[in-house]
């Protein structure tokens, strides 16, 4: 039965199933670099796709119900309030940034959610020890009931039942805040988290006029234990919008929790699918090898098939089906073991980190992967494939024959394979830019590195006269027929990129994180400082050091609603804009300048203007939108629409960490408006641990309602995220020095037959192991320093590109991290070659010439 059904099958099918059925070891290397390139990229596209499936699914948790608008330094109006409680049940959270004091005076920054008793709208709070909620904030015993998370209790050194002050009022530590269902919504943060009744938050005496305090207000719409449909959202969200058109809320639905996030996971995926493709990429020389090896193997058969009257076509066919199902077969492998990854992520970061996680297989990602690979697979595979074809009968008898090129047909196919890959990668991707510089820049470096290494060839057979002759024997290594000068080079040089590029752009982030440290740049921010207490606080902090530099400017918060008539929701800025209309900014007024900017468009208006308020704004912004001197927009402050015209645009320098803002309007603008004060005090001492405590107490106790931050904390807290995501990219890139050493392997194990037949000659005329093993040695170590010459300055190149034009940071060459990763290039690339050529260097000549 089996025969049968066999026996219908296509001759071309047939030959490759019974030759395949004997013997899969000349495809290890091919089966390799296609499963972990697969494998890596369609994991990662699943691991992605189960995080927003996640968010998805847990939107209406993480958002604490099904709409929500945010306010800052407002409330929302008895009318707006009024609309919402007719729709369903309203939750309200007060979020501020204070001070809270230990009994023994030790004082840090806290993040203060003042919640209402219908907190949380969705999900639930976990505390330790396991109380209620509405329990664990109760007064009693003249103090207000306060959650803390595991922060504030080790920074203070605080145990269940201890008392802490925060503002004017007093407070009992009652609960370990284990797990907050809408952390994520409630965006990043620099100090510990806790948790106290709107009672409470109103006898601590923070919220006062021009306090910074944003106001979450959140519907849970239908009846009790009733989850709305997403008909019924949009419905509520347009009714809402057209009874409140100039409202100036930052409003955000269940299925679009936080537009930021999701932005920049999916920007991160890709940046590590296209890292995984260099991976795939990388290994193609691996694949060309085993393809070449196979086609060797099978001279005999092949030679034997076109005596016989078999047509060139029909060998090509059979060899072609034979390599594809040796390709669907490391595809299906690389498939699924990607399809794993989302889980494994699941049960890795679970415990660690608080996303939504629904893991799932997602056909999408496996699709995507299943193509590179295939692709990847005929672009490499097709060339040698091509050599087989176009060589006649008596060239495959003799052995070791002439390499010939293949037809240009399949040169022709290998090209529009590796079209249809750019193709799709510019098709999935999200960020079209970064695709097309990925795909630019892997193109380059391919033909330079190529081009390089037809370069080192070219300059061996031209050396003629070399003393050595361990250095003669590597110069002619490079040179002869099937040299392993181009995938040696092709494979370390673009995986040294790689590394020599994450290497410069992590050692970038950095030096600039450490700079900022170390300049004169702020010590400490202080925010709220009222307007009656400015002549206070000033010689307050001037106290601290005589030659500390302080600065304070007005500062409110404010959200663009339209520009040019146009409504923000209705523009289409650039990625890299979007976050200026997303939620609130800060705005100030300024009769001058400020520090750290220069006007690179318009004037700035004098210091006794008056009239229709003006706006400077800051010029990429201003660029990213569209606008120019004298537009118009419209920004909501304190729930009033401010119309403004463009007087100016400035050019920030947001690596001073000094006070500025990306929109700052005439002082007439907001003459009467409540408002506080922003402070940062610059000292030339930067490390004096002691007086930074001291000063942290002393602002606790003499202004509670200020909060301070020290800009030392929040640059350890970025250094902190941008470990984590290079340890990402780097895992990513390791994919890529698997790929190459694989690629490499391959390239020596097919050399390995020349190698043997002249150590066994040398060794005959008296070479020894160690002097085999240095001119082998030799030859890899020449090799691998052009690779690392390339690798550097593209690499560098590749760096400052990122850095400067699409980080907008300063590039900064670190030698130390590029000669350590040219260093371990090189060692590698010895030690890689040297163990491939072991046998040959490891053969005795009485057996092999025996064998002759």
């Amino acid at each position: 039965m089996k025969r049968g059904l066999v026996s219908r099958l296509p001759l071309a099918l047939r030959f490759a199933l019974r030759d395949l059925s004997g013997d899969l070891r000349g495809f290890g290397v091919f089966i390799a670099c296609i499963v972990i390139g697969v494998a890596a990229i369609s994991g990662v596209g699943a691991v992605s796709r189960s995080l927003a499936e996640g968010l998805a699914r847990e939107g209406r948790t993480i958002l604490g119900g099904d709409v929500s608008v945010a306010t800052t330094m407002r409330r929302l109006a008895p009318q707006e309030r009024e609309f919402f409680e007719r729709y369903g049940r309203v939750c309200e959270i007060a979020l501020m940034r204070a001070m809270a004091r230990a009994v023994d005076g030790e004082a840090t920054l806290v993040e203060i959610k003042a919640v209402d008793s219908v907190y949380p709208g969705a999900g639930a709070v976990e505390l330790a020890p396991a109380r209620p909620l509405a329990e664990a904030l109760r007064q009693g015993d003249g103090a207000f009931g306060l959650v803390a998370d595991s922060t504030l209790i080790a920074r203070l050194d605080l145990k269940i039942g201890d008392k802490v002050k925060i503002g004017a009022a007093a407070f009992t530590l009652t609960a370990e805040l284990a797990s907050e269902p809408d952390k994520l919504a409630g965006g990043f943060g620099f100090g510990a988290r806790v948790l106290m009744s709107q009672d409470a938050l109103r006898a601590t005496g923070l919220v006062q006029p021009g306090a910074v305090a944003r106001w979450l207000t959140r519907i849970s719409l239908g009846g009790a234990g009733a989850v709305a449909s997403d008909a019924e959202v949009e419905r509520f969200v347009t009714a809402l919008t057209a009874a409140f058109p100039d409202a100036g809320w930052d409003l955000r639905k269940r299925d679009a929790v936080s537009p930021q996030f999701s932005r920049n996971q999916e920007r991160f995926t890709q940046l590590l699918t296209l890292v995984a493709l260099t991976a795939l990429v990388a290994g193609g020389a691996g694949v060309a090898n085993a393809v070449a090896g196979f086609v060797a193997k099978k001279r005999d058969a092949f030679a034997i098939m076109k005596a016989l009257g078999a047509p060139a076509s029909r060998v090509f066919v059979m060899a072609l089906v034979e390599v594809l199902l040796v390709a669907g077969l490391a595809v299906v492998g690389g498939l699924a073991l990607g399809a794993t990854f989302p889980y494994l992520a699941d049960f890795a970061l679970s415990a660690s980190v608080p996303l939504p996680f629904s893991p799932s297989v997602d056909a999408r990602s496996l699709g995507v992967g299943a193509a590179y690979g295939l692709l990847v697979a005929l672009i490499f595979a097709l060339p040698p494939l091509g050599r087989a074809y176009g060589t006649p009968v008596a060239r495959l008898l003799r052995d070791e024959a002439e390499e010939k090129a293949p037809p240009r047909g399949f040169l022709l196919a290998s090209f529009a394979a590796a079209t249809a890959l750019i193709v799709l990668v510019m098709v999935s991707a999200g960020d079209k830019k970064l695709a097309a510089t990925y795909i630019v820049a892997t193109a380059a470096a391919f033909a330079l590195l190529r081009g390089v290494a037809a370069l080192v060839v070219r300059a061996a057979r031209r050396i003629s006269h070399v003393p050595d002759a361990r250095l003669r024997h590597a110069i002619g290594n490079i040179r002869r027929p099937k040299s392993l000068a181009a995938t040696l080079i092709v494979s370390i040089g673009v995986t040294q990129t790689l590394l020599v590029a994450l290497a410069l752009i992590e050692g970038s982030i950095h030096a600039e994180l450490f700079q900022a440290q170390k300049s004169r740049t702020p010590s400490f921010y202080f925010v709220d400082v009222a307007k009656e207490q400015v002549d206070e606080f000033t010689p307050f902090l001037a106290s601290f050091a005589a030659d500390s530099r302080v600065e304070h400017v007005p500062m409110m918060r404010g959200r663009i609603v339209a520009v040019k008539g146009v409504r923000a929701e209705n523009l289409k800025p650039p990625e890299e804009i979007a976050w200026a209309l997303e939620g609130d900014r800060g705005v100030t007024f300024s009769a001058a300048p400020p520090k750290g900017s220069d006007i690179v468009a318009g004037g700035w208006w004098g210091t006794e203007r008056s009239g229709p308020p003006l706006v400077s704004l800051e010029a990429r912004v201003a660029e990213g939108l569209g606008v120019e001197i004298g537009d118009e927009m419209v920004v909501n402050v304190l729930g009033r629409d401010v119309a403004a015209r463009v007087a100016n645009l400035r050019r920030v320098d947001w690596r001073s960490y000094g006070i500025n803002f990306m929109m700052v309007f005439s002082p007439d603008a907001f003459a009467d408006a409540p408002y506080s004060e922003i402070f940062t005090v610059a000292f030339a001492d930067r490390d004096d641990p002691v007086r930074d405590k001291r000063l942290v107490r002393e602002v606790a106790a003499r202004f509670p309602q200020v909060a301070a931050l020290r800009v030392k904390d929040a640059l350890e807290a970025v250094e902190k995220i941008a470990d984590q995501l290079t340890f990402a990219a780097r895992a990513a890139a390791g994919l890529a020095i698997v790929t190459a050493a694989l690629a490499l392997g391959s390239a020596v194990a097919a050399s390995q037959r020349g190698r043997q037949r002249d150590a066994i000659v040398l060794k005959t005329l008296g070479a020894t192991r160690g002097w085999l093993t240095s001119a082998f040695a030799l030859e890899f170590a020449l090799l691998g320093i052009v690779a690392g010459i390339f690798s550097v300055v593209a690499g560098a190149g590749a760096a400052g590109f990122i850095l400067v034009a699409l980080m907008k940071m300063e590039f900064v060459f670190l030698p130390w991290p590029v000669a350590l990763t040219t260093l371990g290039a090189l060692v590698f690339a010895v030690v890689l070659g040297l163990a491939g050529s072991w046998r040959a260097l490891g053969e005795k000549p009485g057996p092999a010439l025996r064998r002759q």
